[in-house]
């Protein structure tokens, strides 16, 4: 049985990213062999140097090209075109790229999600040519809307081209209520990447105030309240189990290493650590 390649986001880290290569060496000496970038906008010739040297790989990648700019320090920031976007990815030696976040604002009617859908199986066709492929990242506001009885987001997913993949947030799933392992049964061999992470408590801030890392309640795998072992159960063909943490108190590194160990152990002993 070929299990997923445990990864790591490297939004997990971001604070370390300061100092690139003791980060990827301290990832490394865990037993990483993966790692999933969460900006392909800067030190991409710096990242691939520190990737080979460090004997690692990033088979996937977040970037946000499904919109045309994003806010960053209080400013609108423009994006480039998805060409650049590719150029960077194929640098970094990815192979599937994910837009992280479309805002909140265009979940909310069929006709804003159909523009996305659009937007994004154009891109699906534009990256094929440079042997990438793509797909999208949940966070909780995909789920609040319903459209023609579902959900926003697998509206969204009911107009995707074959070729466009998924990597499900299963936090931010169950932050919306979701049941998550009947929620990856739907969608199917159309998910082939997990952000996997755990939590104390199921409170959505996108629900409320909004979005602040630091308020989270996030613990290593298999230490929270999440349905992980279901939720494995329900995706055994999935490529990559990424490992994830917006905040969590204490030793990222650490917690990470806690996070690899339930892995290892729930999908057996010989799981794979590369991509």
């Amino acid at each position: 049985m070929t299990h997923p390649a445990i990864s790591v986001q490297l939004y997990s880290v971001r604070e370390q990213l300061a100092d690139l290569d003791g980060t990827f060496e301290r990832l490394a000496g865990l037993g990483i062999r993966s790692v999933e970038p969460f900006s392909l906008y800067d030190r991409v010739p710096e990242t691939a140097t520190a990737l080979v040297r460090h004997g690692l790989s990033a088979p996937t990648a977040h970037a946000p090209f499904l919109s045309d700019d994003i806010e960053y320090e209080g400013r609108r920031v423009p994006l480039p075109p998805l060409v650049m976007t590719l150029q960077a990815a194929r640098a970094l030696g990815v192979q599937t790229l994910i837009d992280p976040m479309v805002p909140a604002d265009r979940w909310q009617s069929a006709d804003d999600v159909d523009r996305t859908a659009e937007r994004l199986n154009a891109a699906a066709s534009e990256a094929a040519e440079a042997g990438v492929r793509v797909g999208y990242h949940n966070h909780s506001f995909e789920f609040h809307h319903r459209i023609n009885g579902a959900s926003a987001y697998e509206y969204f997913v009911s107009k995707l081209e074959p070729a466009v993949v998924l990597e499900v947030d299963v936090y931010w799933a169950a932050m919306a209520g979701q049941n998550v392992p009947e929620l990856l049964q739907r969608l199917g061999h159309r998910v082939v990447a997990l952000h996997l992470k755990d939590g104390g408590s199921i409170r959505d801030p996108f629900g409320t105030t909004g979005y602040a890392a630091e308020h989270l309640d996030q613990v290593p795998l298999g230490h929270g309240i999440l349905d992980i072992a279901g939720i494995l159960r329900a995706t055994p063909g999935v490529d990559y189990d990424v490992i994830e943490f917006d905040h969590v108190e204490g030793d990222v590194f650490a917690a990470i290493g806690e996070s690899l160990a339930y892995l290892r152990a729930a999908r057996g002993a010989d799981v794979l650590m590369t991509d």
